[in-house]
């Protein structure tokens, strides 16, 4: 491929707006070509965030001049994610897919097995996984400084007591709404990336605000095939917030409050560049043993910058360079995996083996 390579985006709400289009713009050698939606006001907003960008007003346009777009990035709701890529897929172009990339395990290997059979690259977007204390942990692991790691726990919570509305509270089925999809993609990748394969879920599910409909207050555990034991929460009824990474060995523990900074500063319209990822010192987790951190135990470790950026650069290098994708479809079928055990453990009160 010469010249940059050219992305249609499908969908320009929360996704697509937030995250994409930026990360898309600011990738060396990606260029974003067209955005599908025909609500006027994201038009309106898109046209002048990117005053070059053209406009479809569904994905069938997308496909039928295929020979125009190198990349399909598909953010939109997450029922259309499965017909979305697949169409993509067929009309032979590559796909980014925004997490979950599917309903099923089952249907993220079907997604999976007819790239592979097309030649095309299919990758998901786990963005948590450049996030600041993602990667600081993930070094100190791989550093030994922790020693043997027995138990993971991270948490992802927020406290909206009020509903917001859409299809990401939905009960419907169909729309895979709740946290336990939302949120749960993104901590029970990250534990998965960490420690290995799980052999053994459970799960508790509630829904806790008057007129939800979907799980918002939900807990899933993991016994990983190490031996690791994973205690991941998400919430949107946290009153207080717990830390966002409590991680336990034989050597040391390491603690970490607070959010990788980099969906807030896109929320409010930065865009990466110098520091980007980069956080203050007094929001560094603590590495230590004996005492709590929130008493004076054990020594700040200095947050590794936080890099969403390098998912795009990976995804261009890609599909350039015939490089492996930064997240694989399969990966996040083992994902899946977890995320329906944890569904039917919920359900029907029972640990289950993978």
């Amino acid at each position: 491929m010469t010249g940059p390579l050219r992305v249609g985006l499908v969908g320009y709400g929360l996704a697509g707006s937030v995250f994409h289009a930026p990360l898309i713009a600011a990738t060396e050698g990606l260029v974003l070509d067209t955005v599908v939606t025909s609500a006027p006001e994201r038009r309106q907003q898109a046209r002048t965030a990117y005053p070059d960008v053209r406009f479809a007003a569904s994905p069938d346009e997308l496909w039928a001049r295929a020979g125009e777009l190198d990349l399909i990035v598909i953010a939109s709701p997450n029922k259309t994610h499965v017909p979305l890529a697949t169409a993509a897929l067929e009309a032979g172009l590559p796909v980014v897919v925004d997490k979950p990339v599917a309903g099923t395990a089952a249907e993220a290997r079907g997604l999976a097995d007819l790239a592979e059979q097309r030649g095309l690259l299919l990758s998901v977007f786990q963005n948590r996984r450049w996030d600041n204390d993602f990667l600081t942990l993930r070094a100190l692991i791989e550093r030994g400084e922790l020693g043997d790691v027995q138990r993971f726990e991270s948490r992802f919570e927020r406290w909206r007591p009020q509903l917001k509305g859409g299809w990401r509270e939905s009960g419907d089925p169909e729309e895979f709404g709740g946290l336990l999809y939302d949120l749960g993609s993104h901590v029970v990748d990250q534990a998965l990336v960490l420690f290995g394969p799980a052999t053994r879920v459970y799960a508790e599910a509630d829904v806790r605000r008057e007129g939800a409909e979907a799980d918002d207050d939900t807990f899933i555990a993991i016994t990983h095939a190490g031996g690791v034991r994973s205690h991941l929460y998400v919430s949107a009824t946290a009153a207080q917030l717990g830390p966002r990474f409590r991680v336990l060995g034989s050597r040391a523990g390491y603690v970490k409050y607070g959010l990788d900074p980099q969906e807030a500063a896109l929320r409010e319209g930065a865009r990466p560049g110098p520091g980007w990822g980069a956080e203050p010192d007094t929001s560094w987790g603590a590495l230590g043993a004996g005492e709590s951190p929130l008493t004076g135990g054990g020594t700040p470790v200095p947050s590794l910058p936080g890099d969403y950026p390098a998912y795009y650069a990976a995804v261009a290098a890609a599909l350039r360079d015939g490089t492996p994708p930064p997240v694989t479809a399969r990966e996040a079928a083992a994902a899946l995996d977890v995320l329906e055990a944890a569904r039917r453990s919920a359900r029907d009160g029972v640990a289950v083996t993978l």
